[in-house]
């Protein structure tokens, strides 16, 4: 038997969770908001209140297993809504995610030693170290789930780019992180009995600095299920290009837009993502130069996808970008980068292009050949959909199960 926990209850999350419940395996499920929708308070909050708190209802588990430690976090929510954001400074407001994400992590830790029959505690990156000391203690296996690429390999790639693109340093808020954060990181790596990671890359970037010590499995993420036909493709007219993400230079936004803007009237392009302080020149200026939505409920971003001919995400540094395999669903094709995680997704000239990271170059001639070939960006949709059929996440909670499985089969 073993607890989950995870701060804010995404979707890999949701999918553990139904895996091991599934199983037979979860005792626990802890979050900070674990909201039942049947609830009195549910009935007298207002409806766009009762959406975002909707996002936190994990339908495939029995609430007599689910546990909240909700009070920082919902001042975290309220602070955003009041644009209070001196409460959430990085690492140091009250209210910051990482301020939510310790306490959570002290609390699941205070909760470990009253669980009967509790075998392992699976815990997610920056919420796992007070857990994790407290289970070392009581003979508990420790599974890390660590979902994108190891801190120092951020950090070289972030200290490049401020370098290289210095107008987007602010929004590269990873050089941010203070010594004691980083130091963190490394000590829920060296409790780790396990590793989960959802990419080849992630992988690749513990061993480029001899993390070797704990076995390592890789998960790739799933995909929700797959439109039945592919959107319908326009034969003429400027090849409809999309980004999905955080508005910031971690995804090689910059590299997009340059691409882009050689192209000129041959595409357009429509930007899904919100801005963040500091303020960043180049990237209002783009903002005001081509369409923008600063934010949409799930549903309507997938609409977005259907009304587009391919996505980019030219990353510089991921774990799995969950955007790509949202968009092989739609039968929407993707230029991305090995560092994104998908190379095990995209098959490169078939879901469509992976090119090498800080290239617009690559990224235009990508653009071109789709703009100049529609035949080819027809197959291309019909392939995504097959391939997210494939990647279903009933795989990835296959694969969790037996990663899991395997070393809780293991004798102590």
């Amino acid at each position: 038997m073993l607890l989950l926990a995870h701060p804010l209850g995404n979707t890999f999350f949701r999918a553990a969770s139904r895996a091991f419940y599934s199983a037979g395996w979860l005792q626990e499920l802890d979050s900070c908001i674990c909201w039942d929708p049947d609830s009195i308070l549910a009935r007298f909050l207002p409806a766009s209140v009762a959406i975002q708190l909707g996002r936190r209802t994990f339908y495939d588990v029995p609430l007599s297993l689910q546990h909240s430690h909700h009070w920082r976090e919902l001042g975290r929510l309220l602070s955003s809504s009041l644009s209070l954001f001196w409460l959430q400074r990085h690492e140091h407001g009250p209210l910051s995610i990482d301020a939510v994400f310790y306490s959570f992590d002290r609390h699941v830790a205070s909760r470990l030693s009253s669980q009967k029959g509790l075998q392992a505690i699976y815990a997610y990156e920056d919420a796992a170290l007070s857990s994790f000391q407290a289970a070392e203690r009581l003979g508990l296996r420790r599974i890390y789930d660590l979902p994108i690429g190891y801190w120092q390999a951020g950090q070289r790639i972030f200290q490049e780019e401020s370098e290289l693109q210095p107008e987007w340093a602010c929004t590269l808020t990873g050089l941010k992180d203070s010594t004691a954060k980083l130091a963190r990181k490394d000590q829920e790596l060296q409790l780790a009995d396990l590793v989960v990671v959802p990419s080849e890359f992630v992988r690749s970037t513990l061993q480029d600095y001899k993390i070797n010590a704990k076995p390592v499995v890789v998960v790739p993420f799933g995909s929700p299920p797959p439109l039945t036909a592919s959107p319908h493709t326009p034969t003429s007219g400027p090849l409809r290009v999309i980004y999905v993400g955080s508005l910031g230079q971690r995804k090689g936004l910059s590299y997009a837009l340059e691409a882009v803007q050689s192209l000129g009237s041959q595409v357009s392009l429509t930007l899904i993502g919100r801005v963040t302080p500091p303020e960043c020149r180049p990237l209002l200026a783009a903002l005001r130069r081509h369409r923008w939505i600063d934010s949409l409920p799930h549903h309507q971003v997938l609409e977005q996808m259907r009304q587009h001919d391919v996505l980019v995400l030219p990353s510089l540094f991921e774990g799995y970008a969950l955007v790509i395999s949202e968009a092989l669903s739609q039968g929407l094709p993707v230029i991305t980068t090995p560092n994104s995680g998908a190379s095990v997704t995209i098959r490169n000239g078939v879901e469509g292009f992976i090119v090498p990271i800080r290239d617009s170059l690559a990224i235009a001639e990508c653009l071109q050949q789709l703009a100049d070939n529609r035949s080819q960006l027809i197959e291309m949709r019909e392939a995504c959909l097959r391939r997210a059929a494939e990647l279903s996440w009933s795989v990835y909670e296959q694969g969790l199960i037996s990663a899991v499985g395997n070393l809780l089969s293991q004798p102590v």
